[in-house]
């Protein structure tokens, strides 16, 4: 499977935030996905409920999680983090950031939530 349809998957998957989670905790690393994830690392780092559903798609085998910086970066700033807050969580430059931010379409307003979501007040 390509990087870009692991990451379609993945996102399909386990929406989002638990793709931001995933690669927050093994982002760029080949990842083991075992067959039962009832006690194990993945399900103490993930929850049992995103460790069973890659168990159930991917186990028992390796993939290699997706560094997903554009939307970790979107996760971030709609969390209110400053770009070098961001540069940070990322490993890159606060410039570096500033770029991905400039090539993105749609770019989320510092501490709004969720770009995608209504606003249901105000």
């Amino acid at each position: 499977m390509s990087e870009h349809g692991l990451t379609d998957t993945l996102l399909r998957l386990l929406g989002p935030a638990g793709l931001v989670r995933l690669a927050e905790q093994h982002g760029g690393t080949r990842l083991y996905i075992p067959a039962t994830p009832e006690r194990g690392k993945l399900a103490d780092e993930m929850g049992i409920e995103l460790a069973e559903k890659l168990s159930r798609r991917f186990g028992p085998d390796y993939i290699s999680v997706p560094l997903v910086r554009e939307l970790r970066a979107r996760h971030y700033r709609s969390a209110g983090s400053s770009n070098a807050d961001i540069a940070r969580k990322l490993g890159l430059s606060e410039s570096a950031v500033n770029r991905l931010f400039q090539r993105m379409d749609n770019v989320p307003v510092k501490g709004s939530g969720d770009p995608r979501q209504l606003k249901l007040f105000g």
